[in-house]
């Protein structure tokens, strides 16, 4: 069994935090679609780029809309790197400059649309990658990470937040920066969906996201939910695989 465990030092951070816990297996990460599925999920990308525009108000610099303005304040409270940005800033950037996130495969373009529909990050991992539970959690740094696309280990800084497990760090910055060895290939079956929240005015967003990404995931990827669940202040600890 592995679990997913947010540490006391998590909350001591972020006591009204939310995170939204989704795993699955059988997942399809090399799916092909029949052209009927495909056109759908290419509209519900293309509605999500448009909805997401619901959450940026006009003439207002990106990084004072609330969605993008809480997560700035979040990475405040935590050393960083220089330049840090949480994931759906990006997201929210490139749609308020009338570039539209563009289709990749049918597991990406389901959860970048959910992750712009709701203005909230999401991110993914390879289950069977970790080693033991995982948690997130205050680091006390140097812990092994190793970066998507580096050569080069980058360790996280003393008292920076991050995800982690018995071998070292999978996500730096809390969400910023995924770890190569258990990153989502296409060989990947089992996996780990996280969707954080620190807004506590939109807790019920986040549940409707968590929900819709589990229905739209078992449609078009064939994944099988096995945990679903909020963790928050009250429930810091949620079983993820059995």
């Amino acid at each position: 069994m592995k679990k997913f465990i947010a540490d006391p030092s998590f909350w001591e951070l972020f006591p009204s935090a939310a995170i939204g816990v989704l795993t699955v297996k059988d997942i399809d990460e090399a799916a092909r679609l029949e052209p009927e599925q495909a056109a759908e999920v290419e509209a519900l990308l293309k509605n999500a780029n448009a909805a997401a525009l619901n959450h940026l108000d006009e003439g207002v610099a990106l990084s004072q809309n609330r969605p993008v303005a809480v997560w700035r304040e979040a990475y405040q409270k935590f050393p960083t790197k220089k330049g840090v940005r949480c994931s759906i800033e990006a997201l929210l950037k490139r749609v308020s400059k009338g570039d539209p996130v563009g289709s990749i495969a049918p597991t990406v373009d389901i959860t970048n649309a959910i992750s712009l529909k709701y203005a909230l990050p999401i991110g993914a991992e390879d289950m069977d990658a970790f080693d033991g539970d995982l948690h997130l959690g205050v680091m006390a740094g140097g812990e092994d990470f190793l970066p998507i696309g580096a050569d080069e280990p980058d360790p996280p800084r003393p008292g920076e937040l991050a995800y982690y497990d018995a071998a070292g760090v999978v996500c730096r910055c809390w969400n910023w920066r995924d770890g190569k060895r258990t990153a989502v290939k296409d060989a990947t079956t089992a996996e780990f969906i996280a969707m954080e929240c620190v807004d506590p005015a939109r807790m019920d967003d986040l549940k409707a996201a968590l929900d819709e990404l589990a229905g739209l995931l078992e449609k078009y990827t064939g994944a099988k939910v096995v945990s679903k669940g909020v963790v928050d202040n009250a429930s810091r600890e949620i079983l993820i695989q059995e």
